[in-house]
């Protein structure tokens, strides 16, 4: 295993365009890759007994042991059964936060070679694994995703064994399965390739950014946060299968607006109109809780557009993160300012997904983690 030293794994956080929850039914879906990183690295202990997660801002550290960890992933794969057979609610899959970057490190260990005298265990040394991230949790900004892809390219270096961008897009999606009870293609391509990118039926393409970059970067995008939703996407995305999963109709206006929203973007066009018709849409699917509904139409009133930008919520005040377009930027602090415990930012895109660094310098991973996107 290599020295770890001055090395940390660093992945994107992403805001979707559009087409969240529509892309379950076929539709696509437009996903930005933005410059708020969540970071993991990992620290040798020779004395400890097991691995001591140490990830700020989530949990207050867990020991798993190494003899734990020779049936962690498998404990793991039988509880999401569980799931799958309707015994265990997609929330209690995971039994603690740390659990998911645990799993994603114990499923890769069972899949790379491991060198040396850890071939026969398949173990990691013991140490700790830290965690620092930008990312809101639980608030559709792609926090999952991105511990458990920087988790890989970490392991990855450490084992000596770098993979391609694909390898690690599937590696994900599996990973995040126990989070939200299906692995995201949304999430997965936004931190692996990072860029703009726009997924159907689970295949990643790139939409012609050379006009959609541009137009990001223009001013009056804006991520805000007004809270963290109550309802996890999991649930989210059960109650929405079950009043609307057949309704088709429904589902091909989603893709309609998704086409219309890329080719403004793409031919330099303005985007409010398609903007405004996805949050209809999205109302449509009850998702939208009032506080958010309060904040669109206050968005709307002052001449801009608004959505959620994930899964939302089915209960509770907030619905997570929303994706706002407002050119005229006093207009935006004024609407702000009726909102002053809302958390937001300019929306700036990263052109790269999960990377490889040492302390102040990028270290691409190997595979060309520009991939698609910008």
């Amino acid at each position: 295993m290599k020295s770890p030293e001055r090395h940390f794994a660093r992945a994107p956080g992403k805001v979707i365009l559009s087409g969240e929850h529509s892309v379950v039914y076929g539709a696509p879906a437009l996903v930005a890759a933005i410059e708020l990183y969540t970071k993991v690295w990992f620290e040798p202990i020779h004395l400890s007994t097991g691995l001591q997660t140490a990830f700020a801002d989530l949990s207050q550290g867990q020991l798993y042991p190494l003899k734990l960890l020779k049936t962690f992933k498998r404990t793991m794969d039988e509880r999401f059964d569980r799931f799958v057979r309707g015994d265990l609610e997609v929330q209690n899959i995971l039994q603690r936060p740390d659990d998911l970057a645990v799993y994603t490190m114990s499923a890769l260990l069972q899949m790379l070679p491991v060198p040396g005298g850890m071939a026969r265990r398949r173990l990691p040394v013991p140490g700790r694994l830290h965690s620092t991230s930008d990312l809101p949790l639980g608030a559709g900004m792609g926090s999952s995703a991105a511990v458990i892809a920087a988790t890989i390219v970490l392991y990855e270096h450490l084992l000596t064994h770098p993979q391609s961008p694909l390898d690690r897009f599937e590696q994900v999606r599996f990973c995040e399965r126990l989070q939200h009870g299906k692995g995201s293609a949304i999430d997965a391509a936004a931190v692996v390739y990072g860029g703009i990118n726009r997924i159907q039926n689970g295949t990643v393409s790139a939409p012609d950014t050379s006009v959609m970059a541009d137009r990001l970067k223009d001013e009056g995008w804006y991520w805000v946060l007004g809270g963290i939703p109550t309802a996890s996407t999991g649930e989210c995305v059960s109650t929405v299968r079950h009043k609307f999963g057949t309704d088709q109709g429904l589902w091909q206006a989603f893709e309609d607006c998704t086409n219309a929203l890329q080719s403004a973007l793409e031919t330099g066009g303005c985007p409010k109109e398609q903007l405004r018709e996805n949050h209809r849409l999205l109302r449509r699917l009850d998702v939208i809780p009032a506080a958010a509904r309060a904040f669109v139409a206050a968005i709307e009133q002052a001449g801009g557009a608004a959505k959620i930008s994930g899964a939302g919520s089915v209960r509770g005040p907030h619905a997570g993160v929303l994706l706002v377009y407002l050119p005229e930027i006093e207009a935006f602090e004024t609407v702000m300012r009726q909102f002053p415990d809302y958390r937001w930012d300019r929306l700036t895109i990263t052109q790269s997904g999960t990377r490889l660094c040492m302390a102040d310098q990028d270290i691409a991973a190997s595979g060309g983690l520009s991939g698609m996107g910008l």
